[in-house]
């Protein structure tokens, strides 16, 4: 069942709000910021200063918000060069910049987006994948049980606050919901995994919001990784990728056309401890 926060949300989207009591989801009793958690170590603290002037370079048409597996997609990290190739191929000229971060939760992103990696950025487009850190590789109780939901609700409820503060600071952007990837650590957590994509898709009004599942490319029917496409049962590989950027890029043209020829996105960063000697 989707909370009022989640309804009033959708209600914006669609335009309906100003029939409602509350037009800003912001305003609701569950603000963002009662929700937001700093990640406080020194190396998440410096790939946010990173991302900070990264939201402050170049053009940023296409805004990438997520965990590791988005962040591993477009990043400098030596161990990823072959998806770093993969992502200048797919995004060159939709000015696309990279915030996923790894480790991350909803909580820590939405604590990102309130201390200013989308300040003053204006995408035109906000891809977000988020809730798998929040999962994790261990169930809450058995299939239907009330500790699932409540697990469930509690993800879905800081994902709705991360909605409305990413719109609050983007008001013409569309967002494209990610569906959560199958994860194949523990494949008791793929009901979880279940919900909440049912939780992410009812959030989506195929306009304003889109959602884009492309488990069906990753996945068989019961969640089973096909192989090649997630080595450790959880991060992509460059074959993962395709299926990814397969679903996404007829979004991103019938949303903004054919890529320009000339890319104007800031350039791409990595992590700072693999810079360290």
């Amino acid at each position: 069942m989707m909370t009022v926060f989640a309804v009033e949300l959708l209600l914006l989207n669609t335009g309906c709000a100003s029939r409602q009591a509350h037009t800003d989801p912001t305003m609701n009793p569950l603000t963002p910021s009662t929700l937001a958690v700093a990640r406080t170590d020194a190396n998440s603290r410096t790939a946010h200063e990173q991302l900070l002037a990264k939201a402050r370079t170049g053009r940023i048409d296409v805004y990438l918000l997520g965990d590791s597996i988005t962040r591993r997609w477009g990043c400098t990290d030596p161990a990823y060069a072959d998806l770093l190739e993969h992502w200048q191929q797919t995004f060159h000229g939709y000015h696309a910049g990279n915030f996923g971060w790894g480790g991350d939760g909803v909580e820590h992103m939405l604590w990102r987006i309130e201390h200013g990696e989308l300040d003053g950025v204006n995408p035109k487009v906000i891809l977000l994948l988020a809730g798998t850190n929040n999962v994790g590789s261990t169930p809450a109780g058995p299939d239907g049980s009330a500790a699932q939901h409540a697990k469930v609700n509690d993800i879905l409820t800081k994902y709705d606050a991360l909605l409305a503060a990413c719109r609050h600071r983007a008001p013409d952007a569309t967002f494209i919901l990610t569906a959560i990837f199958p994860r194949n650590d523990n494949p008791a957590v793929l009901p979880e995994i279940h919900l909440l994509n049912e939780g992410i898709q009812q959030r989506a009004d195929g306009q304003r919001v889109r959602f884009l599942n492309v488990n069906a490319q990753l996945a068989d029917a019961d969640g089973t990784l096909f192989e090649g496409v997630a080595p450790d049962g959880l991060h992509l590989s460059r074959k993962g990728y395709d299926a990814w950027a397969d679903g996404l890029l007829p979004l991103l043209h019938d949303l903004l056309g054919p890529p320009d020829e000339q890319d104007h996105a800031p350039p791409p960063t990595g992590d700072p401890s693999a810079l360290t000697p």
